[in-house]
């Protein structure tokens, strides 16, 4: 390829990146580290972008400004700040900037977490809230769920008989997608030890791999046209054979409506989406919920993962704690393999649990970035319009201020009040707040507490490799999702 193009681009870069700096140095705007040439903060990210955000805003407080590359960026590192910019100038902030990546297949144009906040977008968030992820929707469907978590205690319970690990990244992965497949579409997408239907993971794990990666066309936007990493062109690739599997299922639905009007109709997401298409209701087509089914897919599969993996290896980490949600367990389920969803109210340190291990790992750290649509004044400060918004919950999560004993698991500070992660306490936001609050946050919050049940409820375990580091334990890798840098393996028993 001839390089006068990237060439140019670079020169073009360097010069608006010192012509913008200098300008906006001169506004009253959220103090920062001061941006090198070019490259502006990018440097002082290192491979935890979230963890070197935190370090940053204790010197410059929690409304602070970076430059990475050209985009400038405004990172919010409290409660207190996170409120102003979610609720208070909701409506400014609810735009997003969009990653290459997410323009494959024109899916930036049609997600439900990319639209604006308007006619599209507010019908897709009225079928989510009161359809597909209703109360009503979510019993319908919960036998379904039980199916597949019965299929984990089956595949936990013969590696239990052979004496072999789990990997729970993996193992977590498989129910999850198949507990959305279920709830979706009334089907099995994957299986365990079996290579015969391991399509459908592969395609999300490609989707969430490709959307992971740091690309540079997204901090120069000059350079996307060229694409230099190939991220688009993967990124349609994948995009593109996801769309394919969830554009033939709709239509094998569509086609069996007809050809059986007088049928019994499923309790699933793809019954209800032909529903809305035949009344015609919406201005929505058939796009708009493959897009969405999509994103359901790829966010709800990645992060129930990583939050199922991390909350296994705090309870491994803390034999006292694991003990305490046995008991309870015990307590409520009895000799029952399956937790009914509708016990969940009587497992309050479940719950507790499970919140405790979205304040120090909130699967997306950073959440989707969101983007000023005007110029807006936030706690003295201007904010440009065009500028990217993360919101570190992980940070806020980690604050002393806030919490107490912050860096430790300590499912005990949730007992007896009333704080939870559905976007109306700022403090404890892993699926974001506000117009832009996960639509599948009901299924999500079932699927951490239900797998999470089956596994702790029916073993008890040890770690393959108990002497590993905290650094291997520990580890973890920034991407879509942060995960464990090291798959948690353990093994089931019964004493």
């Amino acid at each position: 390829m001839d390089s006068f193009p990237i060439l140019a681009a670079l020169i073009l870069i360097t010069f608006a990146t010192w012509f913008i700096s200098s300008r906006q140095r001169r506004k009253n705007l959220p103090p920062g580290p001061f941006p090198l040439p070019i490259v502006g903060n990018m440097l002082q990210l290192g491979t935890q972008p979230h963890e070197s955000f935190a370090k940053l805003s204790k010197k410059y407080g929690p409304l602070m400004s970076v430059h990475l590359g050209s985009l400038y960026t405004v990172i919010v590192s409290s409660p207190e700040m996170a409120k102003e910019v979610m609720q208070k100038y909701g409506q400014v902030f609810s735009g997003r900037t969009i990653a290459q990546a997410m323009e494959a297949c024109d899916h930036n144009k049609i997600s439900i977490a990319f639209l604006p906040v308007e006619g599209e977008w507010r019908d897709m968030r009225k079928i989510c809230k009161e359809q597909m992820f209703s109360n009503q929707s979510m019993e319908d469907s919960q036998d379904l769920r039980k199916q597949k978590l019965q299929q984990l205690l089956d595949y936990a319970h013969k590696c239990s008989d052979e004496g072999r690990a789990i990997d729970i990244n993996e193992a977590a992965f498989i129910t999850t997608l198949n507990l959305m497949s279920a709830t979706l579409f009334s089907l099995q997408a994957t299986e365990f030890d079996s290579e015969v239907t391991m399509e459908f993971k592969e395609i999300i794990e490609g989707v969430a791999s490709i959307v992971g990666i740091p690309n540079f066309a997204d901090f120069f936007p000059i350079l996307r046209p060229f694409d230099p990493q190939g991220v688009k062109h993967r990124a349609d690739v994948y995009f593109g054979r996801l769309l394919g599997l969830i554009e033939g299922y709709l239509n094998e639905r569509i086609q069996f409506r007809k050809n059986n009007p007088n049928a019994p109709k499923k309790d699933d997401f793809l019954e209800t989406t032909v529903d809305i298409l035949e009344a015609n209701d919406y201005k929505l087509k058939t796009h708009h919920f493959t897009h969405l089914m999509l994103d359901l897919f790829v966010a709800g599969s990645e992060t129930s993962t990583a939050g199922i993996e991390w909350i296994m290896e705090e309870l491994m980490s803390h034999p006292d704690k694991m003990a305490k949600v046995k008991a309870e367990l015990k307590s409520v389920m009895g000799e029952n393999k399956i937790v009914d969803e509708s016990q969940m109210p009587n497992l309050p340190y479940l719950h507790a649990v499970v919140k405790e291990s979205m304040r120090l790992h909130p699967p997306g750290p950073l959440l989707l970035p969101r983007k000023a649509g005007s110029d807006q004044v936030v706690n003295g400060y201007l904010i440009p319009k065009g500028s990217q918004v993360l919101i570190n919950v992980w940070a806020v999560g980690r604050d002393e201020s806030v919490w107490k004993n912050a860096d430790r698991f300590e499912p005990e500070r949730f007992l007896g009040q009333k704080t939870d992660f559905k976007g109306q306490d700022y403090e404890l936001l892993p699926f974001g707040s506000g117009r832009r609050v996960c639509p599948g946050l009901p299924l999500a919050n079932r699927m951490l507490h239900t797998v999470t049940a089956t596994l702790v409820h029916n073993f008890d375990w040890k770690l393959e490799q108990p002497d590993a580091s905290d650094a291997e334990r520990l580890g973890a890798l920034f991407g879509f999702v942060v995960r464990r840098a090291k798959p948690l393996k353990i093994i089931p028993f019964k004493k």
